[in-house]
């Protein structure tokens, strides 16, 4: 799958290639089908392909190195066939065994850590309007009476402040 027309067009569908990326997608369709009947409840296949399938192609600008695809790919189907898992045990009151719930617990310990050096990354006043309004809950008009700024003033330094998160996020 590695031929250089195969490179060509997951470059181009990473820079936004709307062609190329429908090509891409519509290549990997069947290797993921066939990934996701081993790991899928025969019934969630096809929505674990789906799925997957949106998934990479939001975020496939994200991948740093085109020679992952596939296994980046496969990583999708697959923590997607385990969260349909997870919802179909979670509906039938059954337990949800550690084959399935490893993935979602190192995501959630890995996203924490992310989001915790994001904050810790943004400047004193940027870190401390998001945690007011995140963490907090305050409303607009809170944030402004409690930092002494106008309304339209603290709706441009939250959007600032998620901003800079957001920029560190990518990174």
């Amino acid at each position: 799958m590695q031929n250089q027309a195969w490179l060509d067009d997951l470059d181009a569908a990473r820079a936004g290639d709307r062609p190329a990326l429908e090509r891409v997608l519509t290549r990997s369709r069947q290797d993921l089908r066939r990934y996701a009947e081993h790991h899928c409840v025969v019934n969630d296949v096809e929505d674990a392909v789906q799925e997957s399938l949106f998934t990479a192609s939001r975020r496939l600008v994200d991948l740093r190195q085109l020679e992952c695809f596939a296994s980046w790919l496969f990583r999708i189907v697959k923590r997607e066939c385990n969260r349909l898992k997870r919802g179909m045990r979670t509906f039938l009151h059954e337990p949800i065994t550690e084959d399935i719930a490893a993935v979602c617990v190192i995501e959630h310990r890995g996203l924490a850590r992310d989001l915790a050096a994001a904050l810790e990354s943004l400047p004193a006043h940027y870190r401390e309007i998001v945690l007011m309004r995140d963490l907090e809950g305050l409303t607009i008009e809170e944030l402004s009476e409690r930092l002494g700024l106008t309304r339209e003033a603290t709706k441009a330094r939250l959007h600032r402040a998620r901003s800079l998160a957001r920029e560190y996020l990518k990174d």
